[in-house]
């Protein structure tokens, strides 16, 4: 099969303004919620934010899901329930549990904030599956030393969580999945991993082709299972590649909940409305729930 007749669906992000700036939202969409277990993704930046200013996103919970933030440039102090304090800066993985229920709170540090910076990155979140939906909440920081790297002909990945290409990433996991970034030269080509079910390939900047049919910045292709799909740069890329195992049953979607069911939804919503989550350490506002 060609890689064109292997493409299932383009998506093209909607921009979403979550305050300090806009971001790319590339899942869910109305034709695809998931890829894998993958059941949002957004790129934010690059944005150059002048000295003096900052993120500030405030505390906000989470439930059923694991968050995954990704830098390409910058950086942004986490801060949770948990009482975990962590700078997240390029390369790192930082993947935080929610389980039955955690609240973080994503601001710049006071370094960062004094100075001229760009930021650049991707947010996922990764659904839990059925026997873990209320696993207890944990944080987990891992360097990008500590992350598998593969180079061959032009072509770097770093496997940020899951498994692909013979490696595997130190990242806990609760469902088969794969998530890299990678770098290809121009004219460089890389082959998505076949052994998984979902995959799909989102290019950051330059550009690609797939069997003759180009693809620019801001582009997802998901691919049909099975499918085998080359992806050639024709110019120096960024690509972000993602996939995995779909998850047993239906999975709701609200806000910063996701839960296989709307009832579990609904008790979120009146644990944050009462004030039951959890308290961030030093933060004193917060996200108020949104009207439905």
């Amino acid at each position: 099969m060609s890689a064109e007749g292997a493409v299932e669906l383009v998506i093209a992000p909607r921009l979403r303004d979550i305050g300090d700036f806009a971001v790319r939202r590339i899942l869910p969409y109305a034709k695809r919620r998931m890829v894998g277990p993958f059941i949002f993704l957004d790129e934010f930046g690059p944005e150059i934010l002048p000295a003096g200013q900052g993120i500030d996103v405030r505390p906000h919970p989470h439930i059923g899901l694991a968050t995954v933030t990704y830098l390409f440039d910058g950086e942004i102090m986490h801060r949770d329930s948990l009482g975990m304090v962590q700078a997240i800066r390029p390369g790192a993985v930082n993947w935080m549990t929610a389980g039955r229920g955690i609240v973080h709170s994503e601001r710049s540090g006071d370094e960062a904030r004094a100075q001229d910076k760009t930021l650049h990155g991707m947010q996922s979140w990764v659904a839990l599956p059925l026997d873990h939906e209320e696993t207890a909440p944990a944080f987990k920081h891992h360097a990008a030393t500590d992350l598998p790297v593969i180079q061959h002909d032009g072509v770097w990945m770093r496997l940020i969580a899951g498994r692909a290409y013979g490696e595997s990433a130190p990242v806990e996991i609760f469902s088969d999945l794969f998530y890299l970034h990678v770098e290809l030269a121009a004219g460089a080509s890389v082959a998505l991993p076949e052994e998984h079910a979902e995959r799909a390939a989102y290019v950051v900047a330059g550009g690609v082709t797939l069997d003759g049919t180009g693809y620019g910045p801001a582009t997802m292709m998901v691919v049909k299972p099975g499918a085998p799909v080359v992806l050639t740069a024709t110019t120096p890329s960024r690509v972000m590649l993602l996939g995995g195992a779909p998850l047993e049953g239906r999975r709701h979607i609200w806000w910063n909940f996701v839960a296989s069911s709307q009832d579990r939804i609904e008790q979120a919503k009146a644990d944050w409305k009462a004030g039951r989550f959890g308290k961030v350490p030093g933060e004193k506002d917060f996200i108020p729930l949104p009207d439905d």
